[in-house]
């Protein structure tokens, strides 16, 4: 994967963007989104050749990019990364919290209990504790934005999945909560659906003794074409970050609908509560 776009577009000149899970597939992608639109990107996963490659794309292209090793899980090593971002890059500005785990695929009684707590390890606490390293300079600032990569499967009971799907659904509430407490500072809080992508995770799925009988939903959507690549992401990843739907902080947008068109029409998102997690109910008459 290389960077096709010269990096001319000044949508986030000056910004600072951290990418978890910069080191491949969408992680990627989102790290030279980023600095095609003039960010300076701090590139943060476990695999150091991974990180380092692509924050050496963006540096070849003519961007500013750091490789950082860490694990988004250890309070510790995010701590530690953070205060390797602010000393090389500045305050964050951007923080995209992609870097995640499918946990065990199966019946949930027959996978591994280590294995269904570590994706809550990577996909809520990975987020809460790089959201809580960033947050007070941007409250102190009075601005910033965090987009949480989550998933469609966060919405919906898919079986086989639960720990993907409880974890996800569980960081999109966490966006929602986020939302409404730093709503008064001037930070954004967002989480998205990318699509179906084929990433190593997707690849994980496909290869789980089973698949076939328990994911037959999945092959029918990549043998359809029905599958998308990193780009729609990477262009609501933009979108969100260059402010343009902050009135609309703690929504859930999806790919592929256009989120100019959600922004849009913002009144009517508010109005029916749309974009967010809610328990439908019953109305019963006085009693």
């Amino acid at each position: 994967m290389g960077i096709l776009l010269p990096m001319n577009d000044s949508l986030l000149e000056g910004q600072i963007a951290l990418v978890t899970g910069g080191g491949r597939g969408l992680g990627r992608a989102f790290a030279i989104g980023l600095a095609q639109a003039r960010a300076r990107v701090a590139v943060v996963a476990r695999s150091a050749d991974q990180v380092e490659e692509t924050a050496r794309m963006i540096r070849d292209a003519g961007g500013t990019a750091i490789a950082i090793t860490a694990d988004v899980s250890d309070p510790s090593s995010v701590s530690a990364m953070y205060r390797e971002v602010e000393r090389a890059l500045g305050p964050v500005d951007v923080l995209v919290n992609n870097a995640g785990a499918g946990g065990p695929f199966g019946p949930t009684w027959e996978g591994s209990a280590e294995d269904w707590w570590r994706a809550f390890e990577v996909n809520v606490r990975g987020p809460f504790l790089t959201s809580h390293a960033v947050l007070p300079s941007m409250l102190a600032r009075g601005r910033g934005r965090i987009i949480n990569i989550a998933s469609g499967a966060g919405t919906r009971p898919i079986p086989y999945m639960s720990a993907y799907v409880s974890s996800k659904g569980a960081l999109i509430r966490f966006t929602e909560v986020l939302a409404v407490e730093t709503q008064e500072y001037g930070v954004s809080i967002f989480a998205i659906q990318p699509g179906t992508v084929k990433t190593a995770m997707v690849e994980d799925v496909l290869n789980t003794p089973g698949s076939e009988r328990w994911f037959p939903w999945l092959r029918q959507i990549l043998d359809g074409g029905q599958d998308v690549t990193t780009e729609p992401s990477t262009n609501l990843v933009l979108y969100l970050a260059s402010g343009k739907a902050d009135a609309l902080s703690g929504r859930f947008f999806i790919v592929p609908e256009d989120p100019a068109d959600v922004v849009g029409r913002a009144d009517e998102v508010k109005r029916d509560d749309l974009y967010t997690l809610r328990l439908g109910r019953l109305t019963f008459g006085p009693r």
